[in-house]
């Protein structure tokens, strides 16, 4: 499966975002600047260890740093700052691990970058809304090239960058509110990268397994082993990340109460805690050709 669709979705946002403000066209980009450069420096990550395959503390030490030197401390405060990197580190991978299934990462994608622009539009960062707006369109070009049966992957250059940029864009929109209600909204946003990403983190620690080692343990794996098809996983979870990125939107313009964005948040738990159940963790040779065929190799 080739990885170039994650260079094509970083280079279009990039040339985008930058001739929107070269022409005067679009809004001047502001703080999305620095966030384009260091999602640059992600990409550039993410694309050598498509090539090269690094190891993952080398990746999350890499988006750290970036994630660090745009994180807005000045409104965060350095204590709310740390969390921040520390959440854009866990939605990158989140975004990157489902990137094993035609379709998923590209919607997810999608569906997040969707919700965050309109965070952006509501606090009127011009610049915010309009790299997420580009990204997002970007996606969707790929997720049409991307559904199933792909053609093209994102890899860890496109899902990397995605993800960081999304999640830093979504930092930004709430930097300066409350970390309770904040920390409820960013989880809406990116349902289901962030549950994806409690479900492996877990089960690979109670199973006594390298949390960083790959394998066949994320949400669309265990419902390929319920039966669902490939496609119909994909749907499935994008009709949750869409309706979660709803609420999100709505709780941070304020046209609803919080307890809104806890109702997501319980049902996003209460899916890891039964998907948890289901066995994956066997001899290679037990799992079936029927639920392997439509997944690709990487199982990040």
């Amino acid at each position: 499966m080739p990885l170039s669709g994650g260079v094509a979705v970083v280079l279009v946002t990039g040339l985008v975002v930058g001739a929107g403000e070269w022409s005067g066209v679009a809004p001047p980009a502001g703080e999305a600047r620095g966030v384009l450069v260091a999602a640059g420096a992600v990409a550039l990550l993410g694309l050598v260890d498509d090539v090269w395959r690094l190891r993952r503390r080398v990746l999350a030490a890499g988006t750290a740093v970036a994630a660090a030197c745009v994180v807005p401390y000045g409104e965060t405060g350095v204590g709310t700052g740390l969390l921040a990197v520390a959440w854009v580190v866990a939605v990158v991978f989140g975004l990157r691990g489902l990137d094993h299934v035609d379709g998923l990462a590209g919607a997810a994608g999608v569906v997040a970058a969707f919700g965050v622009a309109a965070c952006g539009a509501v606090e009127v960062m011009d610049g915010i809304a309009g790299l997420l707006s580009v990204l997002a369109a970007a996606l969707t070009g790929f997720l049409l090239h991307n559904w199933h049966p792909a053609r093209v992957a994102l890899g860890a250059c496109g899902s990397m960058s995605a993800g960081f940029v999304i999640a830093v864009g979504a930092v930004y929109a709430r930097a300066g509110s409350g970390v309770g209600e904040s920390a409820g909204v960013l989880f809406a946003l990116t349902a289901v990268a962030a549950a994806d990403a409690v479900l492996v983190l877990g089960t690979r620690r109670l199973a006594g397994r390298a949390v960083f080692r790959g394998g066949p343990d994320h949400l669309a794996h265990r419902l390929r082993r319920l039966g669902l098809t490939a496609p119909g996983a994909v749907l499935l979870l994008g009709t949750g990340a869409l309706s979660a990125m709803l609420v999100g939107v709505l709780a941070h313009a304020g046209r609803i109460g919080s307890g809104a964005l806890w109702r997501v948040v319980g049902g996003g738990l209460v899916m890891v805690f039964a998907l948890a159940r289901v066995p994956v963790y066997g001899p290679r040779h037990s799992v079936s050709a029927q639920v392997r065929a439509p997944l690709r190799v990487r199982s990040g």
